[in-house]
């Protein structure tokens, strides 16, 4: 079963694995942590990553997915967290950064951060689609 922790999609995930017929069968559900807050109290997050390292970052990202796998009750679970724009940009951290995380209790561990260009509704699409995409290159 597949779980998910968002922030900057949304829920982008989650609905586009609820379009397909069936999925019911391999998808669990979602949980949207936009606050830091949430993604503490909900996922775990350790308010020292959140300080030192950001809510937009692959410490970030891995450590939402290891805390959705026991909040979902799933087998991997799938993280994103991002800055989908048009502000919140920095130079270290530009509009259009994004990372994800990808964890199995199987031990499976993969993380990333990526730059996506376009406007908002673009990085979130583009995010969307990276992170099933690179789900099915894991799995």
């Amino acid at each position: 079963m597949l779980g998910t922790a968002e922030s900057c999609t949304g829920g982008g995930v989650a609905h586009a694995c609820t379009e397909l017929a069936g999925s019911s069968q391999w998808f669990a559900g979602g949980v949207v942590t936009y606050s830091n807050a949430l993604k503490q109290k909900l996922l775990g997050v350790p308010l020292a990553t959140l300080e030192k390292e950001g809510a937009v970052s692959e410490l970030t990202a891995i450590a939402m997915a290891r805390g959705a796998l026991p909040l979902l009750n799933v087998d991997y679970a799938l993280a994103i967290t991002g800055i989908a724009g048009p502000g919140g940009g920095s130079p270290q951290k530009p509009v259009g950064t994004v990372c994800f995380a990808w964890s199995g209790s199987d031990s499976l561990q993969y993380s990333e951060c990526c730059l996506f260009t376009g406007d908002r509704r673009e990085i979130r699409e583009q995010s969307v689609i990276h992170a099933l995409s690179k789900l099915n290159e894991i799995l």
